[in-house]
Parts: structure tokens; C-alpha cells; sequence
């Protein structure tokens, strides 16, 4: 059977969804944002400029080993969403996180990897603990 044999079978909590649902704007905004984080380049500057706080494109490309080229190309795309701001310093741009709610998005998602691995780790020692027995 490939779909529900029955048209609806909690409406209250589709009506719940459909109520809470995002308008399509703001729905390809969101999608654009982890199209974004999707990067591992963008990703490893983004987690570089969250411990350090605020960091110029040449420390930058030592701190992750990426060429400085792909370095400003990436900050330029991260910068045009909204990610990380820029201030400048003579002839130096010093970049940083945007806000508070990029800060928040990055470490939830190491607390949320780190929470994978550490339930990996369980289940792995679990299935070793019956494997022994």
C-alpha cells in the first residue's frame, strides 16, 4: 500500500500545522540559511569566527587551512545573508558573527552532534554488551 487508506486521521493536529505553518518566503529563507551551513568551508569559518570571536580573512585562512581566495569568496557569501558582519580597520576587514542567533545555531549544532555521537556510542556499547553474553 503506498499511501493512508484514510483522508484524515488527526485533523486537529493538521489544522495545528497548517495554522503554524511558515509563508513560503520565509520558508525559502529558512531553506537558503542551512543551504548556506551546508558548506564545510563556510561551516569550519563560521565555528573558527564563533572561538574567536572576530578574525581578518588572513588569520582566517591560516586558522582553517583554506586559501585566502576561497576565504574572502566564502565571507562574501556569508556576509550578503546576513551571517557575519565586517569592521574595517585601516586596511584590514575584521569579520564576526552577525548576532546572537548565529552564535546560537552553531552551537546547537555541535551540542546536537555531540548528542549523536554520545547515543551512537550507547547503542554500540549496548549491542557489545548482548554480543559478550
Amino acid at each position: 500500500m503506498d499511501g493512508c487508506s484514510v483522508q484524515c486521521v488527526h485533523p486537529e493536529k493538521v489544522q495545528m500545522v497548517l495554522d503554524a505553518t511558515l509563508p513560503t518566503d520565509d520558508l525559502a529563507r529558512a531553506a537558503g540559511m542551512f543551504k548556506l551551513l551546508g558548506d564545510q568551508t563556510r561551516s569550519r569559518l563560521l565555528y573558527a569566527l564563533l572561538e574567536a570571536g572576530e578574525l581578518c580573512v588572513c588569520d582566517l585562512a591560516a586558522a582553517t587551512g583554506t586559501q585566502e581566495a576561497t576565504v574572502s569568496q566564502s565571507l562574501r557569501m556569508l556576509r550578503a545573508s546576513g551571517v557575519v558582519s565586517g569592521r574595517r580597520q585601516g586596511r584590514l576587514v575584521f569579520y564576526r558573527l552577525a548576532d546572537g542567533h548565529v552564535r546560537m545555531l552553531l552551537d546547537l549544532t555541535r551540542e546536537h552532534i555531540a548528542h549523536e555521537a554520545l547515543s551512537a556510542g550507547d547503542g554500540a556499547a549496548r549491542s557489545t554488551a548482548k554480543a559478550t553474553r
